[in-house]
């Protein structure tokens, strides 16, 4: 082109579909250089692409989890069996997720660490979040679990101290196990999560490879109003893997994203995993026959009381295109149910349902829900107006746009028709701030540790004596005296391994911060040393 023709062009640049710009549209026709006087500065205050850009760049990270910021995610399909067990699935619940034989609804899945950062190891003792988005054509349904199928506490109140008893020391910013047993060994609800955490169910192999659990107990109900407790429960058709120590520090020494990219090139070759769902059904009320309270999340359900039904099958078949788009702002709560799927009294289901939706409206934003991730795949219309990054005005195409209050005759939203029974469960009682009567703190670990491997068993052993070794002899004796509770075996096993280790320390003088190191870790305080010993001398450049 002639520089006469360049000249005539009324276009002040040359823009095509592949064109950089800026979030206001701009052309980007220098992204190498920033503006200054003369090419060795100084900067002039009008950089605006500059400032554009690296303001965004300031502000790329959402404020990290609480808890689950290591995440990794996928998308999938629910395939409905339209039964449980032999049973049609309408006899205890009428959502429409489960009718239909062979009914697919969209999912996102999103994996977890729990305690650590966002780009802490994946190899951590720790459980793992386990959380599923439905995608149903009655709006989003989230299902938010761990790997695990039961948790440390049973009543919400005590989660933040259990949270600041198991993160990093706020003093050193490295986690310390005397903090973490001081909060288990005077929470004694914990010790059959202890079990399982420090036994090689506390290291899952990946995240393909692990179970899921919804963890709390929930209630279905059905067209009649009639509601069952519920307990959900997702089983790998991978199989189940679990790390020892030593092979978790091995993994890890070679690669700390190892769960996060196996589950990326497993589906990228094709290989998509695949969860079964199955279900507990027990009737509703408080069952004195049994020894735990079934909305007690630190218990199993024996599955020879109330078996495993199956309901549907869940595979994953599409990885994210952005992992801050979709895994990042990912954003799940227990208080997302849709018709047919109810809350138990639960008391840490209660607890989560509010802190849930309240965290991702503090950590995402007021507007999360309009995210494409977080979005129902059906029609939205609200009369919530305004918040930080509204982009979408959640109405109907016929509402009167002046009307954002309901009710009204102008023209604005209505009320849905309900058509199934509303359940209505009768409720007295004192209100009270009290424990559940059936605590029954150590008998299902005890179970626990008698269904364990002998090498699964020696492992818990190892990895409690390690740890608490180096705690105060009073939390000791908490400990063991839970595990004697639990099982005769048990106890004597962590009593004459702390004796023995106990009388190893005694000879030698603790070095200091060796009680501070990840939980369960090996010898942790050695490569601190090490770093130095083994380290090369450098000169200064």
């Amino acid at each position: 082109m002639s520089e006469d023709k360049k000249n005539n062009r009324k276009e002040t640049n040359i823009e095509h579909d592949d064109t950089l710009t800026t979030r206001q549209g701009h052309p980007v026709t220098n992204n190498q250089n920033i503006r200054t006087v003369g090419n060795r500065g100084p900067a002039t205050l009008e950089n605006y692409d500059f400032i554009e850009k690296i303001s965004h760049f300031d502000r790329e990270k959402v404020p990290e989890r609480i808890v689950h910021a290591r995440g990794a995610g996928a998308h999938g399909y629910f395939e409905t069996y339209g039964t449980a067990g032999d049973e049609p699935i309408s006899k205890y619940t009428r959502a429409k997720v489960f009718q239909e034989k062979g009914k697919q609804t969209p999912v996102f899945v999103r994996f977890s660490t729990v305690v650590h950062g966002n780009h802490s190891p994946e190899t951590v003792r720790d459980p793992r979040g386990f959380a599923v988005k439905f995608y149903t054509e009655d709006g989003n349904w989230d299902l938010v679990g761990n790997n695990l199928k039961i948790f440390f506490i049973r009543d919400a109140m005590k989660f933040p101290d259990m949270i600041h008893a198991f993160r990093p020391d706020p003093v050193t910013n490295v986690q310390n196990p005397e903090r973490f047993f001081d909060f288990c060994a005077n929470s004694p609800e914990s010790f059959h999560m202890v079990t399982f955490v420090y036994s090689p169910w506390g290291i899952p192999a990946n995240y393909r490879m692990m179970q899921g659990s919804g963890v709390n107990t929930y209630k279905w109900v059905n067209s009649e109003g009639k509601a069952v407790l519920v307990k959900y429960h997702w089983e790998p058709k991978q199989g189940i893997k679990n790390l020892t120590v030593k092979e978790a520090e091995e993994i890890q020494g070679k690669n700390f994203n190892h769960a996060t990219q196996d589950l990326y090139e497993a589906i990228e070759r094709g290989e998509y995993p695949e969860w079964e769902l199955f279900v507990q059904i027990m009737e509703d009320g408080p069952h004195p026959e049994l020894d735990f309270d079934p909305l007690d999340d630190t218990k199993l359900w024996p599955e020879d009381q109330f078996p495993w039904l199956p309901v549907g099958k869940m595979v994953l078949n599409k990885n994210p295109e952005n992992y801050h788009t979709e895994v990042e702002q990912a954003a799940f709560g227990t208080g997302v149910l849709v018709d047919g799927l109810d809350f138990s009294d639960d008391k840490m289901l209660q607890g989560r349902t509010f802190s849930y939706s309240d965290t991702q409206r503090y950590r995402v934003g007021a507007n999360y829900l309009q995210l494409p991730i977080n979005a129902a795949k059906k029609r939205v219309a609200t009369n919530q107006e305004g918040g930080q990054l509204r982009y979408e005005n959640d109405k109907a195409p016929d509402q009167n746009p002046h009307v954002n209050y309901e009710p009204s005759i102008l023209g604005g939203l209505k009320e849905a028709e309900q058509t199934g029974k509303e359940h209505t469960p009768q409720v007295e009682g004192n209100l009270v701030r009290e424990s559940i009567d059936r605590q029954s703190n150590t008998k299902q670990a005890g179970e626990t540790y008698r269904q364990f491997e002998q090498w699964e068993k020696d492992e818990l052993i190892n990895n409690l004596v390690g740890d608490l070794s180096q705690c105060d002899k009073r939390l000791q004796d908490k400990m063991i005296a839970l595990a004697e509770e639990a099982d005769e075996e048990y106890g004597r096993r962590l009593r004459e391994g702390l004796e023995q280790k106990n009388k190893e320390m005694g000879n030698m003088e603790m070095e200091v911060g060796e009680e501070m190191h990840p939980l369960g870790a090996k010898d942790a305080h050695k490569a601190v040393k090490d770093a130095v010993e083994k380290g090369h001398d450098a000169q200064p450049y």
